[in-house]
């Protein structure tokens, strides 16, 4: 068993209130899960209006699974979010 780890920052000029910061980051937690049937929620920084930190794991059974899954969630959240991508991260346990 493969635990394969992920998470994204994100920066969101445009937000200026947590409610807005808040159907962001609900709407691409959603998409994810019910895309790729993953954990995901925001990790970090929850209350710093333009800063999005959203932590992905997926429970996979071989390295190249969990290789291929981490390409296609990062190319999602790259095209479904119109928030710059500051940062990726990922690990393999």
């Amino acid at each position: 068993m493969i635990i394969a780890v992920m998470s994204f920052r994100l920066y969101a000029p445009w937000v200026h209130s947590l409610k807005e910061k808040r159907m962001i980051v609900r709407s691409m937690i959603a998409k994810l899960q019910n895309r790729f049937h993953v954990s995901a929620a925001e990790i970090e920084e929850q209350d710093t209006h333009q800063i999005i930190v959203i932590g992905v794991a997926a429970i996979v059974p071989h390295q190249a699974m969990a290789d291929s899954l981490m390409d296609e969630i990062s190319r999602f959240v790259e095209e479904n979010t119109e928030a710059e991508i500051l940062d990726e991260a990922r690990e393999i346990r």
